[in-house]
């Protein structure tokens, strides 16, 4: 599902990461982690096309994302991404409803139903009427990863989902992964620096100053 090869990236004369290289297939779920400041959140980044790397291959379902123009970058990420951002990006004029509905919406899919399965998958069952600012810093991250997989997408990208959950609710999103990755054949990587986060990963590779080590 998505193959690196040699990327690199740097920020004017700074390198943030080089020579990455690794695989993630299909139904496999793998975490990455890392010292802070070795570039795990610009990686995912790259990978989702919001960012260029300055190097190397970036391969998602068998399309080179560094051949695609920023649109049909857009329609790639639109159809085939969820993306869980540490800093939530939820909507604040949209409802907590509203914002989950957005991806399916963009695709021309809208099911109230598959919203409300994600949201209780979440234990944020009955609050779809919710503004984001009657939300805690818990149920914001809780909404953004009902959002990310509620369109059933073919990679999912966490970036420290479980930062501003506590153990019981970490747990429980992180079982709504999982089972993404199961049932649908999702691919699923993980930026953590939770032990136990990365416990439930297939396998677990290493972001360092000289690459990945897995």
């Amino acid at each position: 599902m998505l193959r690196l090869s040699h990327l690199s990236k740097s920020f004017g004369d700074t390198p943030v990461f080089r020579d990455v290289s690794f695989e993630v297939a299909r139904g496999e779920f793998v975490a990455l982690v890392g010292e802070s400041g070795v570039g795990k959140s610009t990686l995912l980044n790259c990978i989702a096309g919001l960012e260029q790397p300055d190097g190397g291959t970036l391969t998602l379902d068998g399309r080179e994302l560094r051949t695609l123009n920023e649109d049909a970058r857009a329609r790639l990420r639109r159809a085939q991404l969820g993306f869980v951002f540490q800093a939530f990006h939820v909507l604040p004029h949209l409802s907590v409803a509203e914002n989950v509905a957005l991806p399916l919406l963009l695709l021309g899919r809208p099911d109230d139903a598959r919203v409300d399965a994600v949201l209780a998958a979440v234990g944020l069952q009955g609050l779809q009427a919710r503004m984001p600012a009657q939300l805690s810093g818990g149920q914001l991250q809780r909404v953004a990863i009902a959002r990310a997989v509620v369109h059933a997408p073919a990679l999912i990208l966490a970036d420290e989902p479980t930062g501003n959950l506590d153990p019981a609710t970490a747990e429980r999103v992180l079982s709504v992964l999982v089972a993404q990755v199961r049932d649908s054949g999702a691919a699923c990587l993980l930026v953590t620096h939770s032990d136990a986060a990365a416990q439930r990963a297939d396998r677990v590779l290493r972001l360092t100053a000289a690459g990945v080590v897995g």
